[in-house]
């Protein structure tokens, strides 16, 4: 029966599922125009080559070589675009990828993809995360897999990412302790991490703000904050609560884990990591 399952799904086009986390890969374009995109001459970010290689295709060949991955969505606004890279095409032709349509914004395209979905627990991660690599997702995957949380969110210590790329400009939260990074890496386990995601629709304009951002959280949380006194634990408890799930930070000790390319200097950076790693890994040494 298992065999013909999966003849049947192969035969109708539907995606084959491997893992126990299904995964979202965001990918539309969050405006009218990106600087970024149009700078390199590419309709959207995601197509936009790292090191060669279209920077959504390097994130999916992570996802797809990662054993807990199983069903693969990608939410973007203009499907057609993905007809100028023939690898992508062929993805969906053969029915190894499906198509989620994006809204305006990350964290509404999140609730959506969820509001229509049965498939629990899900992994989020975004076109432009061009350094992801399966062990990433793995690590991230397992730990995910053993929490109680309902959602979790992947972030990066700054004293992690400054030892290995100290010139890296990123924005962090200073919480006490520690100051951290978003991962672009996230969790979604139980129904109820639904509401997660509701709420950062509503949070998503401060994502670059913390003060902002730990207010929409609640006054507690900003008032621990400014007196120093608010840790990463104590920043989930209060999240958790402003969402009503359970929300815990996974700490990733990958610094590449927080290199997203936003700017010409990651694009910049992001080369270089990829083309000393593809080295690394020629046994030709070529």
């Amino acid at each position: 029966m298992a065999g013909e399952e999966t003849d049947a799904r192969r035969a109708s086009g539907a995606p084959r599922c491997r893992g126990d986390f299904a995964a979202l890969v965001l990918a539309g374009r969050r405006g009218p125009s990106d600087a970024l995109a149009d700078e390199r001459e590419v309709s959207h970010r995601a197509l936009l080559p790292v090191a060669g290689v279209p920077m959504l295709l390097r994130v999916l060949r992570a996802l797809q070589t990662s054993p807990s991955v199983g069903d693969i969505r990608l939410s973007i606004d203009s499907p057609e675009a993905l007809e100028g890279v023939p690898e992508l095409a062929k993805e969906l032709e053969e029915g190894r990828l499906a198509l989620h349509q994006s809204l305006n914004s990350p964290s509404r395209s999140v609730a959506h993809a969820l509001g229509e979905s049965s498939t629990l627990p899900m992994l989020v991660t975004t076109a432009d995360h061009a350094l992801l690599t399966p062990e990433i997702v793995e690590h991230f995957a397992a730990a995910a897999r053993d929490s109680d949380a309902d959602a979790l969110v992947g972030v990066v210590a700054r004293s992690v990412l400054k030892a290995a790329y100290p010139d890296s400009p990123r924005t962090y939260v200073p919480l006490r302790g520690e100051a951290w990074s978003g991962a672009n890496l996230f969790a979604f386990r139980t129904p109820r991490a639904r509401r997660a995601a509701e709420f950062w629709v509503r949070a998503e304009r401060h994502r670059k703000r913390p003060w902002r951002l730990l207010g929409a959280v609640g006054p507690s949380a900003a008032a621990r904050f400014a007196l120093g006194r608010l840790d990463l634990d104590g920043a989930c408890q209060q999240l958790s609560r402003a969402c009503g799930c359970r929300v815990r930070a996974l700490p990733l000790p990958f610094p590449e884990a927080a290199i997203d390319v936003d700017h010409a200097a990651d694009v910049e950076l992001a080369t270089r990591i990829l083309e000393t790693r593809e080295r690394s890994e020629d046994p030709t040494g070529s």
